[in-house]
Formats: structure tokens, sequence, C-alpha cells
């Protein structure tokens, strides 16, 4: 099992970051807190291509797939600690809400539920732009710029992240702005150049119509832009004429993973949406035992971890207990006419009940003795249970105190 290297002097620890996109998810191991290499990734990044179709159990099941991977690697951080996931959607909290690039079945699913559920750790999730963003702002080329700083990604759609003094502005969502009657991810993504066949002078023009639009509307202090096509600033960045300073990214792209490990560690740990992060992972641990109750049921036809199945069972004892008393009661009065009947007929003879009814009674006691015993394991499993769930919520609860050191 790893070991969290945490260096009491500077704070230094790995974080886990893992970004999902249109092609290609990938994840790798991020450095953080002081010193030269904070913000690096340590090792080789993980990439494994997006499934097809893109839905959210397939998607998770890749992200399985890459936690492990990364789990395996001695420089990797406690599978306990948080991991960070960036997603090509508006995220609030925790919550999908847009499917712009993305399968629609997306819409309203919880992803940090989802994930978490399928990582066996807590997990924060954000918007991939503002992933890239958040990377950017705190260790690229926006490290340390004051006032209002853009940064823009163009890939298969565009995506965007707003700063205002290093704080994120969460979900802007800037590539499904309508610009000349078109959506503008449409006409000035990286995919739309490839797509029409654009040259760079040709894309150029594109992108300073567009860059032109948002800084009107937002006045940045600085642009910066990432993606994909952040490794060639040289063909298209020279072309522009903006009032704006615009620079290409510094941490081109990894700045994805970077972002969401950096989310999940000193950001969202340190945010007020950290009580919505512990309530999520308190979720995907209820989740969890849940499915190992049903996995227990399936197998044995009774759960021996939790008190349901014992639960159930001391109900239909205790009604079919009650039932032979219904029966035990009627055929029992009964029985006690007949008597009364065969006393005043032939006084001197005692009525009896008979046999029938004694057998009736006999039963419903038995039932009620065992539907007692079942009700008292059923009550010991929950409690049981209970325990093995707080368990869980504090060992998540630490792990996420201990990542905002």
């Amino acid at each position: 099992m790893a070991q969290q290297r945490t260096d009491p002097a500077t704070g230094a620890h790995t974080a886990l970051g893992i970004d999902v996109g249109g092609t290609g998810m990938k994840g790798g191991i991020v450095q953080l807190g002081a010193g030269p290499d904070t913000g690096q990734l340590v090792g080789k990044r993980y990439r494994i291509p997006t499934p097809k179709p893109a839905v959210p159990d397939t998607v998770a099941g890749v992200l399985a797939e890459i936690a492990a991977e990364l789990d395996s690697r001695p420089e990797a951080p406690p599978a306990t600690l948080m991991a960070g996931v960036c997603f090509p959607a508006a995220i609030q909290n925790g919550i999908c809400r847009t499917a712009t690039n993305i399968d629609r079945s997306w819409i309203g699913t919880d992803v940090d539920a989802l994930f978490s559920e399928h990582l066996k750790r807590p997990v924060a999730t954000l918007n991939d732009a503002d992933a890239a963003g958040l990377a950017e702002v705190r260790f690229g080329a926006g490290r340390g710029v004051p006032g209002t700083v853009l940064v823009l990604t163009l890939g298969t759609g565009i995506g965007g992240g707003l700063f205002r003094d290093g704080e994120l502005v969460p979900n802007l969502e800037p590539g499904t702005i309508e610009l000349d009657g078109a959506i503008a991810e449409q006409r000035a993504s990286a995919s739309a150049r490839e797509r029409d066949g654009l040259d760079w002078p040709e894309y150029a023009e594109r992108l300073q119509r567009y860059f032109s639009y948002v800084e009107g509307i937002f006045y940045p202090d600085l642009i910066i832009v990432g993606g994909g096509i952040s490794k060639r600033p040289q063909d298209y960045l020279p072309l522009l004429r903006l009032r704006t300073p615009i620079v290409p990214a510094a941490l081109q792209n990894n700045a994805g993973i970077v972002g969401a490990a950096l989310w999940a560690t000193d950001v969202m740990a340190q945010s007020p949406a950290r009580a919505s992060v512990l309530q999520t992972a308190r979720r995907a641990a209820d989740q969890e035992i849940a499915r190992r109750v049903e996995a227990d049921q399936a197998g044995t036809g009774r759960s021996a971890t939790t008190g349901t199945g014992m639960a159930g069972g001391a109900r239909q004892a205790a009604e079919r207990a009650a039932a032979a008393e219904t029966v035990a009661s009627g055929t029992a009065g009964k029985a006690g006419k007949t008597a009364q009947g065969v006393t005043a007929d032939k006084p001197g003879k005692q009525g009896k009940p008979g046999k029938a009814s004694t057998a009736v009674q006999d039963k419903a006691a038995r039932l009620r003795k065992k539907a007692d015993k079942a009700a008292k394991r059923a009550a010991k499993a929950e409690r049981k249970a209970a325990k093995e769930a707080q368990a869980v919520h504090k060992a998540m609860e630490k792990a996420i105190r201990r990542s905002s050191r």
C-alpha cells in the first residue's frame, strides 16, 4: 500500500488527478505543496481512449482502471485520499448539468457519487476548463497575475475558466455562446479547424472574431489559451490583435490533471463546498454498503453483515405468528362454544379445547419465539452495519482533513 510522502518542512505531497476528455481519459500523480516541482506530474501520465458510447457506468469503469494503474505506483498517495476528476460539462455540487460534448445520459447524474463508488474513495469533480484554469493560475501562465484572468481551452469544443484574483468563477461554458448565427465552438474550436480544413491564417481569423467578442464581455487582464493547440502558439497567436495580453498555457495538456488534483486537495478541502463533498462521500459509502448487502443476499439468500435480510425474516415470522394467533383464537372460540354446549347437555362434564386448537396455539407460540429471536438478530446486525458505515464515514472525513494539509 502506498504511503503518503509529505515533507513536514514544505508540505509537499502527491495527489491523484484524472482528466476525462472527448477522445481520451488520462490521469497522473501530481506533486503539490511547496517546492520546485510543485504542480508537476510525478512519473508518466496514463491514458486510455474514451469509451464509445461514453455513458456513465462505462466511463466510470475506465476511470477505475486509470486509478488502479496509478495506485500501483510507489509514489502514489494512499487510496483513501480524495481524488480529483475534471469533466467536460458544467458540474454543480457534484451533479452534471450540461451535455454539449458528452452523452446526454450524463445530465442529472451525481458524478461525484458515481466516481466515488467505482474508485472506492471520495472524488471531487469539476469542469475540465475550470481545472485547466486552476492549474494555470496557481502554477502556470497566470501565476501571480492580479485582476481577471480568462483561460480558454480549444479542443473538441471550447471551454473556459474565469478567475478573479485567483478565485474561480465556475462553469463559464464560453463555447456555447452564439456568435455570427452559430454556436461559437462549432466555428472556433480546434476540431472545427480540422473539420473545415483551415490553415493557420484562416483559423486565426475565426479566433480573432471569437476572442474579440469574449474580450468585450469579460474585459480580462490576461487571456491564457490552453488545449491541444497550446503546443503551437507560434502558428496563430502572432496573427491576433487584441487589447488584452494573450499567452499560451504553460502546462499544456497536463493542466487538467494538475487542476483536478489541486481541486481535490488544496481548494476543495478549504472551500465552503467542503460540506457537500463530505455528504457525497458519505452517500458513496452508504451505496457501497448497500451493494455489499445485495451481493450477500444474492449469494446466500440472507445477509450476514446487515440486519436487512434478518429484519425481513423477523417481519415474516411475526406475520406468520400473528396469522397463527388469529387462527388459534378462532379455533379456541369454536372449541369453547362446543365445550359449553357439551357441559349444558351433560352436567358434570367439563368442556375441553379440541386437539386442533391446541396444536395451532402451540405453533403460534413457536412462531412468536422464532420471531423474537429473528428480531434480536436483526437489531444486532443493524447495529453492526451502522458501526461499519460510521467507520467508513470517519475514514473519509479523516482523508479529506489530511488532504487539506
